[in-house]
């Protein structure tokens, strides 16, 4: 079979859902309206948290990181799929799925990162209360953020670069857009040395983090059980609930994803798997994040409160 990495003229058709035809409308319809959600929820998040005062806090610094981090994320994959599912066009240069396998693994490499952050955050607003101020000041807010961007684009350059060094054979990828389980799918020699310095890559930005968090909230949980004040209580847990149901939604499909042996991995399966982390998640995290928070509810009413006043 022909060694497409020996010509970089040569791309892959990405065969998307086109194997479910009975689905492609539907999902048309589905992700033109989760795509319009995610960008007007996230935008929201960010101007909010820029305009309003009460917003001005580590916790809403690091939720609008995490709100642009998604707006990245979904449009370097959403615009891709929807021509895909239109039928216009099913192809991909070779240029442009590297492009495509690069970015989205450093965005997706960066949350990693950025939940662990905003779970040291909520470890020390709720574990240390009286030294929040001190512990979560803006030099230690900013170096932390840049370490979450900047983690995420190394590991994503260095499984790219594996990815891109070994032999594939075939043009044809079972997926919407090029990610690395499905790349390793074309591996059409034995690669397992490669294979298994990518897999404890991929393990170090998902096992690790995610043990780092549990472990953060193992500490919350038992400092707010200490909490008399059952209102003290529901607002610590209401505050922590949000950002572990974000870390559940997007660690739980990433790690059944990128964890899988690559003889496991069901390209179906992994379809619809990613149509959760790249557009589901993104699209919930605005919602999820602000449908119990009064600051930022008090922020929306506000502004709009503003806006009608002028008009």
């Amino acid at each position: 079979m022909t060694n497409v990495n020996s010509s970089c003229g040569q791309g892959f058709v990405l065969v998307g859902f086109s194997d479910w035809p009975h689905l492609e409308l539907t999902l048309v319809a589905f992700i033109s309206v989760s795509y319009s959600l995610t960008l007007l929820g996230n935008a929201a998040i960010i101007a909010l948290s820029r305009r309003d005062p009460r917003l001005h806090s580590p916790m809403y610094f690091f939720l609008s990181h995490l709100s642009f981090l998604d707006l990245c994320y979904t449009t370097s994959t959403v615009p891709q799929l929807l021509v895909n599912l239109s039928g216009w066009d099913r192809t991909i240069s070779y240029g442009g799925c590297v492009a495509q396998l690069f970015v989205s693994l450093s965005l997706g490499s960066t949350e990693c990162v950025l939940l662990v952050v905003m779970a040291f955050d909520r470890y020390a607003a709720v574990c240390r209360p009286l030294h929040y101020t001190a512990i979560m000041r803006p030099q230690l807010c900013h170096a932390l953020a840049i370490s979450s961007w900047v983690g995420g684009f190394i590991n994503s350059f260095i499984q790219t670069g594996l990815m891109m060094a070994m032999p594939l054979c075939g043009h044809q990828l079972n997926h919407f857009f090029c990610e690395m389980p499905i790349l390793l799918k074309l591996a059409c020699e034995d690669t397992g040395g490669t294979e298994a310095k990518m897999f404890v890559a991929r393990a170090i930005i998902l096992v690790f983090p995610a043990a780092l968090i549990l472990v953060s909230y193992a500490h919350i949980v038992r400092a707010v059980l200490k909490v008399k004040s059952a209102a003290g209580r529901r607002k610590a847990f209401g505050t922590c609930g949000s950002h572990l149901l974000v870390v559940s939604l997007f660690y739980g499909s990433a790690i059944y994803t990128y964890l899988q042996p690559k003889g496991s991995y069901s390209e179906g399966n992994g379809k619809f798997a990613a149509l959760f982390y790249t557009i589901i998640s993104p699209m919930l995290n605005p919602l999820i994040y602000t449908l119990r928070n009064k600051d930022v509810q008090g922020a929306l009413k506000n502004v709009l409160r503003r806006r009608r006043d002028s008009e």
